[in-house]
């Protein structure tokens, strides 16, 4: 942990390489940055395609590459990385070369942890009852031989020093955690474990679902905290007023991608669940998933630097009365250049969500 007194984890996609799975479904050497690019406006004041600037359409199979992320992330405030972990069961990783390349290079000075994103890939047409998608690799979960070759898997990298601890336990972030079938007895198992091989424990976060503030669940299963992932509740913000159901209805019929006001979206980001120590609220910089899912997906306007600032400044609220160790936000995201989810210099906004993340924190820092 850093001296910050605030802790901002944000969320890392290692999806800019290609890799023989995506060249078979997709082809030959996508990435990421396929789908960004090809990206066109749907609206007038669309702002598409996105355009890096200082990092351009960087390649993950060059660590020089992180590095020059790395020194970003720190100029911003941010903690260290949640890198996205692609583990599905008997072995199977995918995207996984990126971050060892960190582990064996001591030289990237910058924390790191993983967060396992449990669920199959799929070939999706965007309907929302996920019908007509194609399954291109499933998530499985094998039980105890398999929970420990996992284990295995993540052990080198807990042993880091790099590795982001809380209470001196390393954390391991679970997207789905409801879908893994006996998720308590998953939990017990590798605390077991890491007692024998760390001579610690883990510090284990779930993803809640959004809006969803019965958490105890989660807790029940053996989790310590929760993410409250409210930071996309202007997925339903069409219901919570006749302006923004008007609105929804309006995009539908114009075949629009659902509009979303970011005004709207940050006085949804955080409740008084949030103030507890066991969860952690959510930044959001920006969403726009139509690179994705075309006229299917949502769009978040009215993104400006000096609501962003208050975005931040008020879920920095929610942590300053937590146990410094606890002061944990997640931001949503580092890298998500397919979802308009980025801290990363581009056309539009140059360093401003950095230089804004950065004046939030040394002043809250300060006090």
């Amino acid at each position: 942990m850093n001296k910050a007194q605030v802790r901002i984890i944000a969320f890392y996609l290692p999806q800019f390489h290609p890799i023989p799975e995506n060249d078979l479904w997709w082809g030959k050497g996508f990435t990421e940055w396929t789908n960004v690019g090809k990206a066109k406006p749907l609206f007038p004041g669309h702002k598409q395609p996105k355009v890096p600037t200082d990092l351009g359409y960087y390649d993950l199979r060059l660590i020089d590459n992180i590095k020059e992320q790395v020194k970003l992330a720190k100029d911003a405030g941010i903690e260290g990385f949640c890198w996205w972990h692609y583990y599905f069961g008997n072995g199977k990783m995918l995207l996984e070369k990126p971050l060892r390349m960190v582990l064996n290079d001591k030289s990237v000075d910058f924390p790191f942890c993983f967060g396992w994103a449990n669920e199959s890939w799929e070939k999706k047409l965007w309907n929302k009852d996920s019908t007509g998608n194609t399954i291109l690799i499933e998530q499985k979960y094998g039980g105890e031989a398999d929970y420990r070759q996992h284990f295995e898997i993540v052990l080198p990298y807990f042993k880091d020093s790099r590795y982001i601890k809380v209470d001196g336990k390393p954390l391991f972030f679970i997207y789905r955690p409801q879908r893994i079938p006996d998720c308590k007895q998953f939990i017990s198992y590798w605390r077991k474990w890491a007692v024998e091989e760390l001579n610690t424990d883990i510090h284990f976060v779930a993803k809640a679902d959004e809006l969803d503030n019965d958490f105890e669940e989660y807790y029940n299963w053996g989790f310590d905290s929760v993410f409250s992932n409210r930071v996309l509740a202007g997925a339903r913000i069409h219901q919570n007023s006749l302006q923004n159901r008007l609105r929804y209805i309006t995009c539908k019929l114009l075949g629009l991608p659902r509009l979303v006001n970011f005004k709207e979206v940050i006085k949804q980001a955080q409740n008084k669940y949030d103030e507890k120590e066991s969860v952690y609220p959510g930044i959001l910089c920006g969403w726009d998933h139509s690179p994705r899912s075309g006229r299917k997906g949502i769009v978040i306007y009215n993104f400006t630097m000096k609501l962003f600032a208050k975005h931040i400044s008020e879920i920095f609220e929610l942590v300053k009365n937590k146990n410094p160790e606890h002061r944990i936000i997640f931001l949503k995201s580092w890298n998500e250049w397919g979802e308009g989810n980025f801290m990363e210099p581009d056309m539009e906004f140059g360093h401003g969500k950095i230089n804004t993340l950065k004046t939030c924190t040394n002043r809250f820092n300060k006090d």
